[in-house]
């Protein structure tokens, strides 16, 4: 019988546990598919954590690659042996074999493997989204980028540099400033060590950044607004440290006329010809190598509570996966 993670309750890592799973076969508008890997982010942390709840007990991980072993009825734009790949709700992730919804799914080109697949999904289509539509960047721009040496950041030096943009990166120890710059990041700047708005305004000859991408949240939201120049646009995509505190709109105004979303990569995805168009877009930059994507760190499926230990103490890089 096959094994996945599943959750009873919420909490710390403890809480997942590797049990045996009855996978069944694929209703309407579902496929199973046999993992060949498992992405890591921080979203799951927050599944986990209750942060984001959901109906328990529950399974976790919102990205995997892997072949399609059943199709359902009312499935048309994958068969059974296609190799796939994909980043999308309900999370469930973390499994040999599931069955899921097969509208996140896309094909997977040959050129890519698996390993690659599992672990740029979810990440490399938040780049895609957040350089390419959140804020468009056309090239010229100088701009702020929180976590510049996680999974989302190297991937995000390298697009940058692709797209002649500057990017100022933001880091919590020197490796992890070498490995951001050794990726495309113009400037990086070790928080632990230096205050981030002064370096920003100091880069930028004072005038600050068109837009800030912030994942860490609550720590350095305040921060990022003064890093944003007038008219500009704040990013919040992510709450590591923690969900932004309450603020009123004059913090807004005060700064200059600013404007502010909290977007999420599953509303960007939500039509089919949208999510075809950023998966085609990430593909052909991961085989160009205009983006590699670094996987630094591999656990086995039975041991994600480590994984999750590691990513919440800030001691991965790039990105990880989790091998069924």
């Amino acid at each position: 019988m096959p094994k996945a993670i599943r959750m009873f309750q919420t909490g710390g890592p403890e809480v997942m546990q590797w049990v045996d799973v009855d996978v069944g076969e694929p209703g309407p508008g579902e496929v199973r598919v046999r993992q060949e890997a498992c992405g890591l982010n921080y979203i799951d942390v927050y599944f986990r954590t209750g942060l984001y709840p959901q109906p328990l007990p529950a399974g976790i991980g919102m990205e995997g690659s892997g072949v399609v072993e059943a199709v359902g009825p009312d499935v048309t734009h994958v068969q059974i042996g296609d190799r796939v790949a994909y980043a999308g709700r309900p999370p469930g992730a973390y499994a040999q074999v599931r069955v899921m919804p097969a509208a996140p799914l896309v094909k997977l080109p040959d050129a890519i493997a698996f390993d690659t697949a599992a672990a740029m999904m979810l990440q490399g289509l938040t780049v895609q989204y957040l350089f390419r539509r959140t804020f468009p960047l056309r090239g010229g721009e100088t701009i702020l980028f929180h976590a510049a040496a996680g999974g989302v950041g190297l991937i995000a030096c390298q697009w940058a540099r692709a797209l002649g943009v500057t990017m100022i990166g933001t880091v919590g120890s020197d490796e992890k400033a070498e490995l951001a710059k050794a990726h495309g990041c113009a400037h990086v700047i070790n928080y632990r060590r230096q205050d981030f708005v002064r370096e920003v305004k100091k880069i930028t000859g004072g005038k600050g950044v068109p837009v800030v991408y912030d994942s860490i949240g609550k720590d350095t939201f305040m921060g990022s607004l003064d890093c944003v120049a007038p008219l500009g646009m704040m990013v919040s995509f992510g709450s590591a440290s923690g969900p932004v505190d309450p603020f009123g709109l004059n913090e807004l105004a005060s700064r200059g006329s600013l404007f502010i979303t909290r977007p999420t990569l599953f509303t960007y995805t939500a039509k089919r010809s949208d999510l075809d168009a950023m998966a085609a877009e990430l593909f052909s930059m991961v085989e160009s190598e205009r983006v590699k994507v670094p996987i630094n760190q591999r656990y086995p499926l039975q041991e994600a509570a480590q994984a999750h230990r590691d990513l919440e103490d800030r001691k991965t890089t790039g990105s990880t996966i989790l091998v069924p």
